[in-house]
């Protein structure tokens, strides 16, 4: 049997982190209960998004707005975009960039041209429309940029923390998310992760390490980045 995509929380949670609108207050409700009835999102990852869901739902449209502006366009350090927390300006984003369309268009999406093809609700979107197991190793090999988003937001803004708390529950509770169980299949060389890095660009699909669109690529700079901002904490 075709192993059909049924993933709607990734939309949902996509919903969430774009730009508040009144279409979207109205479709508060609908997205919740999406959510909550597949039942990717843990229970307890749950209960810290209902916040969130209630403000989107009856706060003032201006206010929720102002605030989204403040906290995901006016600084880099919440950046809703999945590269700018590994490549920032360097020029090898573009090329990231250049892969991680292919594969969307690979996988049947199109995007607005103008749109990153790293913003987080895109690439949500496009989960949505994927198999859940794909989707799933997709989203982990994002795991160390959700989890600094989180943190970051936790700081700043506790009700937008919870989407990503939501998105980490989904790949911690089928296999743990990267940087466990995976951690201890690679040697602990910094010189050697980098390296690694250098010689390859973020690129998603099927694959070997050498490979165009390689999975395995991402992984690489997903841990270069993890080890960076474990770096930056000491």
């Amino acid at each position: 049997m075709t192993d059909l995509p049924a993933n709607k929380s990734f939309k949902g949670l996509s919903a969430l982190l774009a730009y508040p609108t009144g279409e979207l207050a109205t479709a508060i409700p609908d997205i919740g209960a999406v959510i909550t009835s597949e039942r990717l999102v843990s229970q307890e990852a749950m209960q810290q998004l209902r916040p969130l869901l209630a403000d989107l739902s009856t706060g003032d449209l201006y206010d929720l707005q102002e605030r989204y502006v403040e906290l995901f366009d006016k600084t880099r350090r919440h950046s809703l975009h999945l590269f700018e927390h590994i490549h920032g300006e360097s020029r090898d984003r573009g090329q990231a960039m250049v892969d991680l369309v292919e594969h969307y268009q690979r996988g049947g999406l199109m995007i607005a041209a103008n749109e990153l093809p790293d913003f987080i609700p895109l690439f949500l979107e496009f989960l949505s429309a994927r198999p859940l197991d794909e989707a799933r190793g997709l989203l982990r090999e994002t795991a160390h940029i959700l989890t600094l988003l989180e943190e970051r937001l936790a700081r700043r803004n506790g009700a937008y923390a919870a989407v990503f708390t939501a998105l980490l529950s989904i790949v911690s509770e089928s296999a743990g998310i990267a940087g466990t169980a995976e951690a201890d299949d690679e040697p602990d060389d910094l010189a050697a992760i980098d390296a690694a890095w250098e010689e390859t660009a973020v690129t998603f699909g099927p694959g070997n390490a050498t490979d165009g669109c390689s999975v395995d690529r991402l992984r690489i700079q997903m841990r270069a980045a993890n080890r960076d901002v474990r770096r930056g904490a000491a």
